[in-house]
């Protein structure tokens, strides 16, 4: 039996709900874990090194794959590339939930990492593809911001109900039934689309990002307890930058690099950068302290942890929602500064808790950081896919989803050098830990400002939607129809 194609409007729906639902677990799985470390410190009787390992195996393998992913979806074909995204993070999520050593999770973590790269790399280039008129990508755009908001979230509360009613490991097997949901409606209604003239694969571009990215990560994790003057954190932290100003350099001299570094020449595309590490590297790091004081410190269930962040969590998804009407009146560079601003007075006011707080003590700040996030989310997808030419909109998805990666990565290893999580989990003083609590909270707090500072300085409002005039000359994207069901 045959079916026709799929009409023009149906393709728009069916890949605005693919892509949010594939977003929101893969965002789902950085949050989600928040709320479930206990529980695999026990069963998998491991401490905090583990435990941090658990966040960044996954959050480093996204911020190393995902730039080199949204090139490739950009030559291969973006929904090509979405499917093997989807089929890598769903069989990787059922080895996640038979894992039975920290080892294997935080390894096959990793692999997990790649598939959502993956899936993150091409997400807003399917949207892009899906929306060309301008005011309709504002309302996609907006139900993706909402989607990453209320995802991260809601993700302690989704881990401490699956925790708390079944087992961590169903953290992961949830992911099993929608992805293999998502692998059907992609094959059947997500329209094909890809860049003519794509770059090559830049190996060494990658094999020097990774490694230098990987260094950084472990020196960062490591250095409390080696001793950030040992001759091995040293090392690493050499190392690391060696790799990284070679990968600096590699994109400067290939004819075809995977960061082409002109394109921070645009102030809207260098500031798009800027904003999401800015939230990522404090907001989004910080989150897993602030759980885990939640519940080592006050001694919330994982469910009760998760219940915590649902009124911020509402919150946050409408105020995304409202900001595609909101762009007539306010412009995406104003979100984007007064989303990081609130998003700073948020964890300002979450200092104020302390060893004997009541649950309470999260609301506040929670709420007003998750209505800073709304503002924010949908605005800097408008500048990330907007400050570029729509052909290379695999790329410029790939380079924001970098450094959004990066920033979670890097924060929560960096914030491990300020909070002593040992205490949280039986190794110290309670007092020290919401001591180290609120100095990353401090920190993250001036990240945040700075970047909404560096965000007003360099971003430039676009016409709603409507992409930038590229440097360099070429095709359009070549866009096929979805395969009709046989």
């Amino acid at each position: 039996m045959t079916f026709s194609s799929p009409s023009p409007s149906a393709i728009q729906r069916w890949t605005l709900a693919v892509v949010c639902v594939a977003t929101a677990m893969l965002m789902l799985d950085i949050a989600v874990v928040n709320t479930a470390l206990s529980k695999i410190a026990s069963d998998l009787d491991t401490g905090l090194s583990g435990l941090q390992w658990v966040v960044d195996a996954y959050t480093l393998a996204l911020a190393s794959v995902v730039l080199t992913a949204g090139s490739l979806a950009d030559r291969f074909g973006r929904r090509r590339l979405f499917l093997v995204g989807l089929a890598i993070f769903t069989v990787a999520s059922l080895l996640c939930g038979l894992a039975d050593d920290i080892a294997v999770l935080n390894a096959v973590r990793a692999v997990q990492g790649v598939g959502a790269a993956i899936m993150f790399a091409v997400s807003l280039a399917l949207l892009a593809n899906a929306f060309p008129d301008a005011r309709e990508r504002a309302g996609a755009l907006a139900a993706y911001g909402a989607t990453i908001g209320a995802a991260f979230a809601v993700g302690p509360l989704v881990g401490g109900a699956l925790t708390s009613g079944l087992s961590w490991r169903w953290i992961f097997f949830v992911n099993i039934p929608l992805g293999l949901l998502c692998l059907w409606i992609t094959r059947t209604f997500v329209a094909e689309s890809k860049d003519a003239h794509a770059r090559r694969v830049d190996l060494g571009g990658l094999l020097t990002l990774t490694g230098g990215l990987f260094l950084l990560i472990l020196a960062l994790l490591r250095g409390n307890e080696d001793g950030w003057g040992s001759t091995e954190i040293v090392a690493l932290f050499s190392c690391a930058a060696v790799l990284l100003v070679a990968f600096l350099a590699i994109e400067s001299y290939v004819k075809e690099p995977m960061l082409p570094l002109n394109l921070f020449r645009n102030g809207s595309f260098t500031g798009a950068q800027i904003g999401a590490f800015a939230i990522s590297a404090s907001w989004f790091a910080v989150f897993f302290y602030v759980t885990l004081y939640m519940q080592q410190i006050l001694g919330l269930s994982a469910i009760e942890a998760g219940l915590v962040y649902l009124p911020a969590t509402a919150i946050s998804f409408f105020v995304a929602g409202a900001t595609s009407a909101m762009q007539a009146k306010v412009s995406s560079r104003m979100m984007v500064v007064v989303g990081l601003l609130l998003v700073g007075v948020g964890m300002a006011l979450l200092t104020v808790a302390r060893v004997d707080s009541s649950w309470t003590v999260g609301l506040p700040g929670s709420i007003v950081a998750m209505i800073g996030t709304g503002l924010f989310n949908p605005s800097i997808s408008h500048f990330a896919l907007g400050s570029v030419e729509e052909r290379q909109s695999g790329l410029a998805a790939g380079v924001n989803d970098t450094f959004r990666q990066a920033g979670i990565a890097v924060g929560v290893a960096a914030l491990g050098a300020l909070v002593p999580a040992g205490a949280a989990l039986g190794g110290g003083d309670p007092q020290s830990y919401v001591d180290g609590l609120h100095h990353a909270l401090w920190v993250c707090t001036a990240v945040c400002l700075v970047g909404a500072v560096a965000c007003w300085a360099v971003l430039r409002d676009l016409p709603l939607g409507a992409p930038a005039e590229a440097e360099p000359t070429g095709p359009t994207a070549v866009a096929e129809p979805a395969e009709a069901v046989a």
